[in-house]
């Protein structure tokens, strides 16, 4: 139900969730000129299954048994980032970030650099859907992208 806690108290509720998720990805997608992408309810219950699973877990992983779809993760103290902030986090990945082919893309040569955030405004991507769950002291956030990016050899947009 209610996610992004304080106490017990829900913070936003999820559709005005969701919509701050979705409008802070569509935000840095339109900046770079790449089609705004629709939120998925069906994204969006895959992500909370895996952010359930993740909160039992002391780090978070990514779901190795994905096929088609992508996943961006995010883990913070809980109360302290808004929704635009726990994306902002992976936007600011950019930073980082040359275009070129995957995984050739960071200016650092480390992918993990940048991945979430070619993710992010990967072109072919249509839709998300994401989840926060509340892990003791901390939120986790669950991404879901269809269809997934980072392909490798391919450029992002």
């Amino acid at each position: 139900m209610g996610v992004g806690l304080c106490g017990n108290a829900p913070l936003w509720s999820d559709a005005d969730l969701n919509q701050r998720l979705l409008a802070t990805h569509n935000a840095e997608r339109a900046r770079i000129g790449v089609p705004p992408l629709k939120w998925s309810g069906e994204l969006a219950q895959h992500a909370a299954a895996w952010a359930d699973h993740l909160k039992n877990l002391p780090d978070i992983e990514h779901d190795q048994s994905l096929d088609v779809e992508g996943e961006n993760l995010w883990r913070g103290t809980k109360g302290a980032y808004s929704p635009e902030d726990m994306v902002t986090l992976w936007i600011d990945e950019r930073k980082a970030f040359r275009f070129a082919k995957i995984p050739n893309v960071s200016i650092s040569g480390d992918f993990e650099d940048v991945g979430h955030y070619t993710q992010l405004i990967w072109r072919t991507t249509t839709e998300v859907g994401c989840a926060v769950r509340t892990a003791g002291e901390d939120e986790i956030l669950v991404c879901r992208y269809m269809e997934g990016g980072n392909v490798i050899g391919e450029v992002p947009y």
